[in-house]
């Protein structure tokens, strides 16, 4: 029983981070159409920065901002630059493009950086709770990662549901012909959702490199898993994007703990495979989508 509540709780915390690349991408999808095959790379290049600064400052909170104000322009300027050309043109050649972002930012911090596995220090303290002499697993870091992304998550929500940009973004979203002939600018509207998604992905960045180590490629596997928690919840769901990067950690964290590591990967895949095959549209899909 120990090692059941061990697993659960310790699950929360990657499952919170693989919400974040969640939430990023359907942020995107809403908006475009788009699946940014690059969210995991640019979370990494902004973490690199986080890095830099914290090294150089020994500050890690001005680290953390200045990680999520470079996700927050990166994503804008990514839209901007290519993503903004494939307007009007098949659906493959935005696919194409963000996974050449993705080679692109992944060489250049190659080059930049070197391919040397670093180190990447917590915001707290990384020894975990215990409630008498059971281990709960889970760490005063792991309840920072939590309540950061799901702030972050709770802040989107009311900007779609209460503010007029988020009535924009929903409009825009929804119909952008329309919402150009109500006075819409689209073309804002989505870079501001791109760079929100970029913001978000350099939230997730920088909360789990502590336990991954930071390499050019050290978040392609933590995107596979946030793809993945999107799928489970819904492309069309926020709401879906959490509670499905929840399920996905807790369990993963199930079959690490109970089968070995070394089948993690294996374990994302059959959850994957098993909502495609299930629910195609993901379990929180709005009705009109699970019909289509």
């Amino acid at each position: 029983m120990q090692e059941f509540i061990e697993f659960t709780l310790g699950g929360v915390a990657f499952g919170m981070v693989y919400a974040a690349i969640a939430l990023s991408l359907v942020l995107i999808w809403r908006g475009t159409r788009i699946l940014n095959y690059s969210q995991g790379a640019m979370a990494m290049f902004t973490t690199y920065l986080a890095l830099i600064v914290i090294n150089h400052t020994g500050n890690y909170w001005l680290g953390f901002a200045v990680a999520l104000a470079a996700g927050l322009v990166l994503g804008a300027l990514i839209e901007r630059t290519v993503i903004r050309p494939t307007e009007n043109k098949p659906p493959l050649n935005a696919i194409m493009v963000t996974i050449g972002v993705l080679v692109v930012l992944e060489g250049l911090a190659g080059l930049i950086y070197g391919g040397t596995f670093r180190a990447f220090p917590a915001a707290y303290g990384i020894v975990g709770y215990k409630v008498g002499s059971i281990a709960l697993g889970i760490t005063p870091n792991d309840v920072f990662i939590a309540v950061a992304v799901l702030a972050v998550s709770g802040l989107l929500a009311l900007t779609f549901q209460y503010t007029s940009i988020g009535l924009r973004m929903r409009a825009a979203a929804f119909n952008a012909a329309v919402a150009r002939m109500l006075g819409v600018r689209v073309g804002r509207v989505l870079t501001l959702g791109w760079a929100l998604a970029g913001l978000i992905g350099a939230l997730a960045g920088v909360l789990v490199t502590h336990s991954t180590f930071l390499a050019p490629n050290s978040m392609d596997l933590i995107f596979v898993f946030g793809f993945t928690a999107a799928v489970i919840g819904g492309l069309e769901s926020p709401v879906g994007a959490v509670v499905g990067g929840l399920v996905l950690g807790i369990a993963l964290n199930y079959v690490s703990g109970y089968l070995g590591n070394d089948l993690v990967g294996l374990g994302g895949l059959a959850a994957l495979t098993l909502v495609l095959m299930v629910r195609p549209s993901g379990l929180f899909a709005p009705a009109q989508s699970r019909r289509v």
